[in-house]
């Protein structure tokens, strides 16, 4: 699920109304730059004006309905489940985040890094790796169990509440947060893969109040609102100085390993007592930081970084369901060629994602190990980029050109 930060941002007094026929159609814009569904967005594209003054309208005068989800499960990197919703309600997501963004933002502290403009994993791990150069740190990893299915809607809308006082706003918040998805849903993909997620984080089996969807554009925004509230405790009341958060994943690096236990009994209790949410039991790691810190995708080291076991091991379970995937296609006749070049596309994404994670890391030898015993059949289709050396490419003249 991909957040892109909006670059729209619009000044209102509150004298003014928010839901415009320009502010909605910069929504529809941003919308369009996330993931969404071609289809549907194509249908509503069609008759843009008419749809876009039909919302208008409806916010206005308060009748908007939201429309059906899909959800669907999804296994890359764990199971879970996703809930899509439709089209034209991604752009009222659109609309609000742009309202509200930039004041958040000057709120937020400087060591979040999930789902900001100019933030990112990565950043956070150049970060990280200047933290753990003095010898005899130690670090700190937690994380909340399952965090957004756990988040208290009356809290969340409490603590937006504080900042959010436009009419139009406070009522796309009771929209947006109080919506029930599953009061209006459609289910793709393997049902019974969502029958195997654990009830802690599915919203099928959390009390009602509870919960927001993953795959809503307004949720990772919200996630950074309510655990701004540990943000703020944990720099100003905890006084932790070298703290870092990627959305429910909590790093804090000190010297003295009594005070890293005693912080995370205080967060937990911080979190049980102020946001009805718990950190995970089995999921809080005290170490060492010159054994390497395990965090987002990474083993952090004060010169290097490596990537983690499991990033590898997902890596070569995909490479080995490409290659039988490829090794099932037999023949050269028109169909089957168009089916190799399917997998080999869908590959070539896959593969070029994990370059992509690789190349912020010291990862020259796994590399080159990976192509070397894990390609197999992929080593007809594909080839490193001479330009870039770190993404591949389609090998010249392996599929007939199109007329």
């Amino acid at each position: 699920m991909k957040f892109v930060p909006h670059t729209h941002t619009h000044t209102h007094t509150h004298g003014c109304g928010i839901f415009t026929f320009k502010n909605l159609h910069n929504a529809y814009k941003s919308c369009l730059e996330g993931k969404v569904n071609a289809q549907s967005a194509s249908e509503f594209t069609e008759h843009l004006e008419r749809n876009l003054l039909v919302m208008t309208r409806d916010l206005a005068n308060r009748t908007y309905k939201v429309g059906q989800f899909t959800c669907f499960p999804i296994t890359d990197p764990k199971l879970r489940e996703v809930w899509a919703a439709d089209f034209r309600d991604r752009i009222i997501h659109h609309l609000f985040v742009s309202q509200i963004e930039a004041r958040w933002e000057k709120v937020f502290i400087y060591d979040s890094y999930a789902c900001r403009t100019e933030k990112g994993a990565h950043k956070a791990v150049r970060k990280i790796k200047r933290e753990v150069t003095p010898p005899g740190m130690l670090y700190l990893h937690v994380d909340i169990r399952g965090f957004f299915t756990s988040i208290d809607k009356d809290i969340l809308f409490a603590i937006l509440s504080k900042k959010i006082k436009h009419p139009d706003l406070v009522y796309l918040m009771k929209l947006i947060i109080f919506h029930d998805p599953k009061s209006n849903y459609v289910i793709r993909g393997n049902e019974r893969l969502l029958h195997d997620i654990p009830a802690h984080k599915s919203l099928f089996k959390v009390p009602n109040g509870k919960g927001l969807p993953i795959g809503n554009y307004t949720s990772q925004f919200f996630a950074n609102v309510y655990l701004n509230e540990l943000d703020q405790y944990a720099k100003r009341i905890l006084k932790c100085r070298h703290y870092f958060r990627y959305m429910d994943d909590v790093l804090i690096i000190d010297r003295n390993q009594n005070h890293l236990c005693m912080l995370a009994k205080q967060i937990n209790l911080f979190l049980h007592e102020k946001l009805k949410i718990e950190l995970h039991p089995k999921k809080t790691i005290l170490q060492r930081a010159d054994t390497g810190i395990d965090f987002l995708g990474y083993v952090i080291h004060p010169e290097y970084s490596l990537s983690r076991k499991r990033v590898v091991g997902n890596v070569r379970k995909k490479l080995a369901y490409f290659n039988k995937q490829l090794s099932k296609i037999q023949g050269g006749v028109t169909s089957r060629n168009e089916e190799i070049e399917q997998v080999v596309r869908n590959a070539q994404a896959v593969i070029n994602s994990y370059w992509g994670h690789f190349k912020h890391a010291n990862c020259g030898k796994l590399k080159e190990k990976l192509y070397e015993k894990h390609f197999d059949e992929l080593k007809k289709y594909l080839e490193l980029s001479k330009l870039t050396r770190n993404h591949f490419i389609i090998k010249n003249g392996v599929f007939p050109e199109k007329k």
